[in-house]
């Protein structure tokens, strides 16, 4: 679990002197849908986002055995589905190598879509979000089809346009031992969905070779993650330290249009920025931040509201504020920045 930067107190008070307000200038993507308020990666998560006013939405992409690209955190399916409570799924229990890491539950790529259409989403982190657990059962799998169809209806209802940010996970694994080409799956359904690259679209991973296959075969943004720490499963002999140096990010930005980075990488502990968006802008990438959380758990100590570690206040739009400032071009965010709700016209001493 990723916590956030401990930022001193003093300096977030000079960074954003002003009342809290929402960011124009970043694009905002709704991580997973509107995640802290649905469980995440369900088309009400989704819907939510967009009335809420999210630019982009974004799916992390599965595929199933019978392969149709599916939105779930993760190709295990146990944490955000009733699959382990299935008896006639009792056999499809497995232990997988995933990357380098030991995995055992059930797997998408074990599952035909009609299968997995009979199991119903829950909350993945139903301690943190225990409002959402209201919503178990209610939910199936959406496709990723279902989800640019969903976008689009939204669209033409109200007339403002919506992106979709898919994720490709794990093509590497899927590739070799499921036999599924997630990035051949992705171009031939936006084929089929008439998702041109001047649409607003980024496809994304941490892989790289997915990266570059994609940027060989068309002309859709690209945005390469990566993380604090490790590397590409992909390419072992690589790390993500070195990949975000200014020559790994020229060499990114021959195939990819932006950088996707954890914020800790962005900002450093004492709230300044890092060399990152510079070095990336100079290189030609544009920054992408991931993720603002709105917990009180999830952000500095001098960003709570109140001494529930679960508690929600304004820090998430603060720290979006100081994102902003540092650059940023695009947010994660499980919760709505465009709507402030609460944090307009809050100050930081209030926060505090």
């Amino acid at each position: 679990m990723v916590r956030y930067l401990a930022l001193v107190g003093t300096l977030v008070v000079t960074l954003i002197a002003e009342p809290l307000v929402a960011d124009t200038s970043m694009l905002i993507i709704a991580h997973r849908g509107a995640s802290a308020e649905r469980p995440e990666h369900t088309l009400a998560a989704y819907e939510l986002a967009m009335i809420q006013g999210a630019d982009y939405i974004e799916p992390d992409l599965v595929a199933t055995r019978d392969q149709v690209l599916v939105s779930r955190h993760e190709n295990e399916l146990s944490e955000t589905t009733d699959v382990a409570t299935r008896p006639e799924f009792k056999d499809r229990f497995r232990e997988k190598l995933i990357d380098g890491y030991a995995f055992s539950g059930w797997f998408a790529e074990d599952f035909t879509l009609a299968e997995l259409r009979t199991l119903r989403t829950r909350e993945r982190i139903p301690k943190i979000r225990p409002d959402n657990s209201r919503y178990d059962g209610l939910y199936q799998v959406p496709t990723f089809q279902e989800i640019v169809q969903l976008a689009r209806a939204y669209e033409a209802q109200t007339g403002r346009t919506i992106g979709v940010y898919p994720e490709l996970k794990h093509p590497t694994f899927l590739m070799q031992h499921a036999n599924i080409d997630v990035v051949q799956l992705l171009l031939s359904e936006l084929e089929e969905l008439k998702l041109e690259p001047t649409d607003p679209i980024f496809i994304q991973c941490f892989e790289v070779e997915a990266l570059q296959r994609l940027a060989d075969t068309s002309d859709y943004a690209l945005v390469q993650l990566v993380a604090p720490e490790g590397g590409p499963a992909d390419k072992p002999e690589q790390s993500y330290a070195a990949m975000t140096s200014p020559a790994g990010l020229a060499d990114i930005a021959l195939y990819a249009d932006a950088v996707g980075a954890n914020i800790a990488q962005i900002l450093q502990p004492d709230g300044t920025p890092t060399s990152l968006v510079a070095n990336a802008r100079t290189a030609g990438l544009d920054v992408h931040a991931w993720t603002l959380r709105p917990e009180n758990q999830f952000l500095p100590p001098q960003l709570w509201t109140g001494d529930d570690p679960i508690g929600r206040g304004c820090g998430d739009l603060a720290l979006a504020q100081m994102l902003a400032l540092a650059g940023v071009a695009v947010v994660f965010t499980d919760a709505s920045l465009s709507l402030a709700g609460m944090c307009q016209g809050a100050e930081l001493d209030q926060i505090d």
